[in-house]
């Protein structure tokens, strides 16, 4: 009776096992998208290109600086005004005609070049009125935005497809080690069987060596299991940016027919955010291209300059004061033929981004198919297991009815309860095989939505 028990809890965990929701799943892939390392990285990289695409909207808005410069100085070249050898004969000949002092006799001075004791103090107002690159650098600046972004999408759907198969890979061993000893249990009961018999006179000590043996070989195989979720568990726990001995908890998953039909006959690959940065990429050198061949256009900027300047720190607004307004006109005449191997420079890195895009092109599509392959070939495999199970199961309760009857020798019994292990493990590693390939293909064709 006890060994029919047995039997028929190993058969209730692997077919009748209610599968769960998948919400813990879900939850490890948020927790992974919102605690990973790398992922803070690209968020940063995109803040930086924001703050570049603020620097260049900024160049349309007027600029505003303050300067001021101080003079002292000594020597120098000077310039020499002789005003009293100019005017001094003449005042003194006006004195005499009016009897009078009222024309002094001047002195000869001299000035020097350099100002001594001078400030320029000014705010300057400067603003662009034709200048193309701006508009061009504006335009880029954008573009560099997406490619981050595309870039983080990258990299999110990478990490989501990781988590999902680490975690399959924590379930299958956790599947794997519930089936052993669920098999341990009936084969320790078997050696206590043979034990009892063997004692009593009608067992054999072979029978008794031989249930030892299977014993050794459930606990290696127990060994192996656990060490397979230890490893599963330590990467699910890296993935998530966690202490590698966290807890992991382990709920049953299920193929999802419905989406893995869905798979099988989608083909759209225009989602996938690869191809949407390389078309980005590509639409930024076409915009550089465009603006290396505008170099002829002329760049014209005002300014105007609000200031004083005097000497001794004075200040006046009669005469100190001043305001100052300019025009800046640059046109590029001869340039050594720069601007010439600027535009084939451009068109060469446009024409390698073009074929980038075409590579590209190629590989989604052949890593496309290869995924649709690999779920075939899963699914039938995850059937064909199914199919192992279902008969290892009836063959085993056969033999387990037979050996107690005495009509099915112990090796028979051990056999048949082999093959039912073995089925029962195959099964559990090919429905998560199964699992792995849908995460595959999901990651393909990029159903995620973050």
């Amino acid at each position: 009776m006890k060994r029919s028990y047995l039997i028929l809890t190993l058969l209730s965990f692997t077919l009748l096992n209610p599968l769960k929701a998948q919400g813990i799943l879900d939850e490890y892939i948020a927790e992974g998208l919102e605690r990973n390392l790398v992922l803070k990285e690209r968020n940063i990289s995109i803040e930086q290109s924001l703050l570049a695409l603020e620097d260049a909207k900024s160049y349309f808005l007027p600029a505003v600086d303050f300067g001021a410069t101080y003079n002292l100085a000594n020597g120098g070249r000077t310039i020499n005004f002789p005003l009293g050898d100019l005017l001094n004969g003449v005042y003194s000949t006006l004195n005499e005609l009016t009897q009078s002092n009222q024309f002094p006799q001047l002195e000869n001075f001299s000035e020097q070049f350099l100002p001594n004791n001078f400030y320029d103090a000014r705010f300057r107002v400067s603003m662009p009125i034709i200048n193309p690159d701006l508009s061009y650098q504006k335009d880029i600046r954008e573009k560099q935005v997406l490619v981050s972004e595309y870039d983080l999408d990258i990299y999110k759907a990478n990490l989501t497809e990781d988590i999902r198969i680490a975690y399959y890979n924590f379930c299958t061993a956790e599947n794997a080690i519930e089936v052993i000893e669920s098999s341990k249990e009936l084969v320790l009961q078997n050696l206590r069987d043979n034990q009892s018999l063997l004692e009593n006179g009608k067992g054999l000590p072979a029978s008794v060596l031989r249930a030892e043996s299977e014993v050794e070989n459930i606990n290696a195989l127990l060994i192996e299991a656990e060490n397979r979720k230890e490893n599963a568990i330590f990467y699910l726990n890296f993935l998530l940016n966690r202490p590698l001995n966290t807890e992991v908890i382990f709920e049953d998953q299920n193929p999802d027919w419905p989406l893995i039909n869905s798979l099988m006959v989608d083909e759209n690959l225009s989602f996938r955010p690869e191809l949407q940065q390389i078309q980005t990429i590509e639409s930024i050198q076409e915009t550089a291209l465009e603006s290396s061949k505008k170099y002829w256009v002329p760049r014209l900027n005002t300014f105007a300059d609000f200031g004083s300047q005097a000497f001794d720190f004075e200040f006046s607004t009669q005469t100190s004061a001043y305001i100052f307004f300019g025009l800046n006109l640059g046109i590029p005449v001869f340039q050594g033929g720069r601007n010439r191997n600027q535009i084939q420079r451009s068109e060469l890195q446009l024409q390698n981004v073009s074929n980038q895009k075409e590579l590209l092109t190629d590989k989604l599509s052949l890593d496309l198919n290869l995924a649709k392959n690999e779920l075939k070939t899963k699914e039938a495999a995850f059937r064909s297991a199914e199919k192992k199970l279902e008969s290892s199961a009836a063959y085993l309760r056969l033999i387990d009815r037979g050996f107690k009857e005495g009509a099915n020798s112990l090796i028979e019994f051990i056999d048949a309860r082999n093959q039912f292990t073995q089925a029962s493990l195959q099964k559990t590693i090919n429905a998560y095989d199964l699992l792995k390939a849908q995460a595959s293909l999901e990651r393909q064709l990029s159903t995620e939505t973050y």
